[in-house]
């Protein structure tokens, strides 16, 4: 029972790296990433669809992606899908595709993206402290029932913050590794 407290906090804390993961995805770092994209949705026979789920995007070059309708009747929507966004990438329609050239991004730029990467780290670390609470307070409350006993209760805490250190120093790698995209760009 306890164990499945501790492998359950473990999931859900990956869980916070993997969110983590997915919204660092989506900050422009100076290099064409098709998940710049992700949050895009257009308007499509009067449904809001992914972007993604519309047309191929691919990167022909570092700094270009190119997104390729699958339905090149929906190429407009698709275009004024991404003006509206908070890209900030202005598209260029060749009639079958549209052209996305990722901008340089200046010092004081990039030092921006960097505080921001680390606000979502610590957002990330704060939902991780909040699932080993969580955990602490199953588990003490399995102790109160006397499912589990004090000494059992002391070794399972011990468990919980080792998993808990594992998570937060997964989340600091990933926030490193994106800071080190950004500055080095």
């Amino acid at each position: 029972m306890a164990n499945a407290v501790i492998d359950q906090a473990k999931a859900n804390m990956q869980k916070s790296a993997d969110a983590l993961s997915r919204e660092l995805g989506s900050i422009r770092a100076g290099r064409a990433n098709a998940g710049l994209l992700n949050r895009i949705e257009v308007e499509y026979y009067g449904v809001m669809t992914p972007l993604n789920q519309m047309a191929a995007i691919t990167t022909p070059e570092a700094r270009v992606l190119l997104v390729t309708p699958y339905d090149k009747s929906a190429l407009k929507e698709i275009e004024a899908a991404i003006n509206m966004s908070d890209l900030g990438i202005n598209p260029a329609n060749d009639g079958s595709a549209i052209r996305l050239v990722v901008p340089q991004l200046t010092g004081e730029r990039r030092q921006e993206l960097a505080k921001e990467v680390g606000k979502y780290a610590e957002e990330a670390k704060i939902a991780v402290r909040n699932v080993r609470r969580e955990a602490l307070d199953k588990l003490k409350k399995q102790e109160k029932a006397s499912e589990i006993t004090e000494d059992d209760l002391h070794r399972y805490e011990k468990d919980i913050q080792k998993v808990t250190d594992d998570a937060t120093k997964n989340i600091d790698k990933i926030a490193a590794d994106k800071e080190k995209e950004i500055t080095e760009g």
